[in-house]
């Protein structure tokens, strides 16, 4: 993986000498001269974000703080302003010899060799198993013609995105089983990431991504004591207890000390291609959350924190609250990834926000890839303007307001004309995939002109255009017409219920 060519990339000056894929060394060295990593799906470029953030804190000496915090981020501005050193580059691939190689025999990157062993795991899973998009077992063919009797070889990157996707993002539930010292099982634990939508800095180049993607490690923290597992001297024990102190000492822990699964992939005599796979449990129960620094958090209304799940029919804008920490209505109280707390100690408004993520259930099921980005933000700006900051957040909360009531006004026009109860229905549907589209070019176009004046006025018009476009067509009596215009007044917050009159006293 250090040296073959593998990950796509975008060069800030592209030219014929400069290839469009390159290997982790040359990623690295070449950082400040490239400006993005082009790696799909969504959730492999977030798991890859997630082992280049460790990586990098290794190699600048960034994994530790070596004095006081304001030294530490000093240092890190330094380092952007200028390319990385190629001696320290070197000097951890050396270190790690062997250890990043995808098909080593010892120690295979990422994964456990322990599973060819008959007596450990004495059913493979299958490449159909391993690979995204295809069908596995009885379930039935959608994306590629694909079979258990025949399987294809997979590509060996192609194997990579799915081992990196399944250690991140993997399913619970059942899995094959795996002996481990006395301990027979077969279930496992959802990655740590599943479900979930991840929040990554993108600076101008690939370096000050990288860059912009550390955070703070504990002050107590000693080089050496915060390492990832390839660099561990000795496989990671499958039955330990979780690392002390909880959850994790470190931000490199936190990056890659959350996986469930195990995996090990079986190349073909050529090395290029992916036949077979292991996938199993990795630990033996739940490990503790690793506070994820590139989630939302938000509380639920039983007061239990937890990341805001990724959702392909929501829009990027809909969450700054979380990004900019903008004060919102509500018990949802979203936290801002800790990753942008000190973003704009490298320069305000230089920084986009990327964010990544795989629609899932907790489980097993899987619906679609999120990939979106914002333009250049002050996520500072609730410091430092706390007036735009409000207005900004009255524009965003009046985009959800009205979408809130368009859709309980679809619904209850569908429930009165079809006298049904007020529930889901196809005009709910209709009217969100309407809506929240044009909420949306509203939002970012009135972020351009800084146009906070009557924010609330473009958010109705367009939630009445919409109702309107749902609702006309169907209008064919004065019955439908009437419950059309009763569920209208939902627009604009329902009627209002008549005050109580106060009791007489006796």
């Amino acid at each position: 993986m250090a040296e073959r060519q593998w990950a796509d990339v975008c060069w800030l000056e592209p030219s014929p000498e400069r290839p469009p894929r390159v290997g982790l060394r040359d990623l690295l060295v070449h950082a400040h001269e490239i400006e993005a990593l082009t790696l799909t799906p969504p959730p492999f470029l977030s798991g890859m974000y997630r082992l280049l953030y460790a990586m990098t804190s290794r190699i600048t000496g960034l994994e530790v703080v070596g004095g006081h915090e304001e030294d530490w981020l000093d240092r890190r501005a330094a380092l952007a302003g200028r390319p990385l050193d190629p001696a320290a580059v070197d000097r951890y691939f050396e270190e790690m010899s062997g250890r990043l190689d995808l098909f080593d025999p010892v120690r295979p990157f990422l994964q456990d060799p322990r599973l060819a062993d008959p007596q450990v795991s004495p059913k493979s899973a299958g490449v159909n198993k391993l690979v995204l998009g295809r069908p596995a077992g009885n379930n039935p063919v959608w994306f590629g013609h694909h079979w258990e009797a025949a399987p294809v070889p997979a590509p060996a990157l192609e194997a990579f995105a799915a081992l990196v996707v399944w250690l991140y993002y993997g399913p619970s539930g059942r899995c094959a089983t795996r002996t481990h010292a006395l301990v027979t099982e077969a279930n496992v634990s959802a990655g740590p990431l599943r479900s979930s939508l991840s929040y990554h800095p993108e600076g101008a180049t690939l370096l000050e991504t990288l860059l912009a993607g550390l955070t703070l490690p504990p002050r107590t923290l000693r080089e050496g004591d915060d390492l990832c597992p390839w660099e561990l001297p000795e496989l990671p024990d499958p039955l330990a207890p979780p690392r002390q102190p909880v959850p994790y000492p470190g931000p490199r822990s936190r990056l890659t000390g959350g996986w469930q699964h195990a995996v090990l992939l079986v190349p073909d005599d050529s090395g290029e291609k992916v036949t077979d796979a292991f996938i199993t449990w990795g630990r033996r129960g739940k490990q503790p959350s690793t506070n994820d620094a590139y989630l939302i958090h938000q509380i639920s209304k039983q007061g239990n924190p937890y990341a805001r799940p990724a959702d392909a029919n929501r829009g990027l804008w809909r969450d700054l609250d979380g990004l900019l920490k903008l004060k919102t209505t509500g018990t949802a109280q979203p936290q801002s990834p800790e990753a942008f707390d000190t973003l704009d100690e490298l320069g305000p408004g230089l920084f986009k926000a990327r964010a990544l993520g795989f629609e899932q259930d907790g489980k097993t099921k899987d619906v679609q890839f999120v990939s979106a980005s914002t333009p250049p933000l002050l996520f500072g700006i609730q410091e430092s303007d706390h007036v735009l900051a409000r207005r900004i957040g009255d524009l965003r909360m009046f985009g959800e307001l009205y979408g809130r009531r368009l859709e309980y006004a679809a619904k209850r026009a569908w429930a009165l004309v079809n006298k049904d109860k007020v529930g889901d229905c196809a005009w709910a549907e209709h009217a969100a995939a309407a809506y929240w589209p044009q909420a949306e070019d509203i939002f970012w176009d009135r972020m351009r002109c800084e146009n906070y004046t009557d924010s609330w006025k473009p958010f109705l018009h367009a939630a009445t255009t919409v109702f309107d476009e749902v609702t006309q067509q169907h209008v064919r009596d004065a019955r439908n017409a009437r419950a059309v215009e009763q569920a209208r007044i939902e627009l604009h917050g329902g009627r209002r219920k008549p005050a109580a009159k106060p009791k007489r006293r006796s």
